[in-house]
């Protein structure tokens, strides 16, 4: 079956967030177990330059704003070919491909995106004419026309060009846009409607996608459910409650090739959980480049996050100062609100030697931390999914998380329970308060202080799996019945 999925960004040649790194490892297991799998991308400038050899598949004019539109054919690193959208009047900018420089979103993004999704459904009608896709599966907002593009087209053409599915990977954001933009779209009329991509008096690209996919998946099982109540529908919770049936919560997994212990050159040392010595190294080394002071005898906590209060990081601040004070200390990397980079950056100075603070983002000083923390925090609000539990369960890093979305779906807490059945790998909280998140640091505290059943918690952690080609296989059915198969 021929798959083509629509997305804006893709590990390793752009990475804004957790959409590359999925996008980036999905596709190569498709391709494992039989899909015929493409990609198109915005022809942002690292995506052009990142793309290898390219032919170009056709030239458009006057599209979305552009004078000339070029629609290029290479190949990711992984070796699946990608359709690049050259368009430099819309894509060649500084900032990352959503806001400039300043972090204000860019006022024609609706074009952008647009045209991506333009572009994806055109693919399946025969704009490329050695390849036509049989499904058109869009990620985000940033996709979410093409379905609505390729339902406008079955009704012009009488028949349909392609099945189409959409996953979300964060309801939270949704592409919404003033609604005189509309016209500009190219999509008829009726389409701007409650039951379509009408949203408030505005019109929302994720919505297109919810109503006129035919079907619809998102990134964890429990983050399926969660969506469909007002707490985390976002406003949207009505439409995905009807839409029910359609839809599919499919755990996202982990690229081994780039997130083990046991191969990781990105680290002081290798390890896996038969030969767990390189964890110390690791730590060590993590507290040396942090200028920590050296000590064994309490949790180093780490912090791989966008800084929102949407990840809980305000409880992390709350409870800091208790942590610190009981010997532990803090790794953070993240970049996001102004007022929690401000925070942070002050605590760091308010205590050397216990706490060390790195705004923006690095993919080395990522796995450096994933590595050689003990504990990785992720109290979520909410969490669709999460990929960096993931990444510190393989890398026997004890996650702490909020019982929300995926991190309810993958980490089980150590209990006295599941660390006798050698099933506990981190520690699980539910209501979202500062007394709830300190009572978990409290009870991470408590098994550090317990050699034999902490290093236990780790093996069990790095003995868990999460592969992509698990998530490969649970999409395969999706699209089989979408084609009649």
């Amino acid at each position: 079956m021929r798959v083509l999925h629509a997305c804006s960004e893709v590990y390793p040649l752009l990475k804004t967030g957790g959409l590359a790194d999925v996008t980036g490892a999905l596709l190569p297991a498709l391709a494992r177990v039989g899909c015929d799998v493409r990609m198109v991308l915005p022809g942002f400038p690292s995506i052009l330059a990142g793309i290898g050899p390219t032919r170009e598949v056709v030239v458009l004019h006057d599209r979305f704003g552009a004078d000339r539109v070029g629609l290029l054919l290479g190949q990711l690193p992984s070796g699946v070919p990608a359709y690049v959208i050259d368009a430099p009047a819309l894509y060649a900018r500084e900032g990352n491909p959503y806001a400039d420089a300043g972090n204000t979103a860019y006022p024609d993004n609706y074009r952008r995106f647009g045209l991506l999704a333009w572009v994806a459904a055109d693919l399946a009608a025969g704009l490329d004419p050695g390849w036509q896709a049989q499904i058109v599966h869009g990620h985000d907002w940033h996709a979410g026309l093409a379905p609505a593009y390729l339902k406008a087209w079955e009704r012009a053409n009488g028949k349909r060009a392609a099945a189409s599915v959409l996953t979300v990977h964060n309801l939270a954001y949704q592409g919404v846009f003033d609604a005189g933009v509309f016209p500009e779209l190219g999509l008829p009329a009726d389409y701007f409607a409650m039951h379509g991509m009408e949203y408030y008096g505005q019109l929302s690209f994720l919505k297109a996608g919810l109503f006129f996919a035919d079907k619809l998946t998102t990134v964890s099982p429990s983050y399926a459910l969660e969506i469909q109540s007002p707490e985390q529908g976002c406003g949207l919770e009505g439409l995905l409650h009807d839409r029910a049936s359609d839809l599919t919560g499919i755990l996202n997994g982990v690229d081994y090739e780039v997130w083990s212990p046991a191969a990781d050159e990105l680290i002081a040392a290798r390890y896996d959980a038969s030969k767990p010595g390189g964890k110390k190294v690791c730590r060590r080394a993590l507290q040396k480049a942090g200028s920590l002071r050296p000590q064994d005898n309490a949790p180093v906590f780490g912090v791989v996050s966008r800084l929102t209060e949407q990840k809980g990081l305000h409880l992390l601040l709350a409870a800091l100062p208790a942590i610190v004070a009981r010997g532990g200390q803090l790794v953070l990397l993240g970049s996001g609100d102004g007022w929690m980079e401000d925070a942070f950056r002050e605590a760091a100075l308010r205590y050397p030697g216990a706490v060390q603070v790195e705004i923006g983002y690095d993919e080395v000083r990522s796995h450096q931390i994933v590595a050689g923390a003990d504990v990785i925090l992720v109290p979520s609000r909410f969490e669709p999914c999460g990929l960096t539990q993931l990444y510190a369960l393989a890398y026997g890093t004890l996650p702490l998380v909020r019982r929300v979305g995926g991190l309810a779906d993958s980490v089980v807490d150590c209990t006295p329970a599941t660390l006798a059945d050698n099933s506990g790998t981190g520690f699980v909280f539910d209501e979202f308060s500062e007394a709830a998140f300190s009572l978990a640091v409290d009870r991470a505290f408590a098994l550090y202080e317990a050699p034999a059943q902490w290093q236990q918690a780790q093996r069990n952690a790095m003995r868990a799996h999460f592969g992509w080609d698990d998530a490969a296989r649970k999409m395969l059915p999706i699209y089989q019945r979408l084609l009649g198969q």
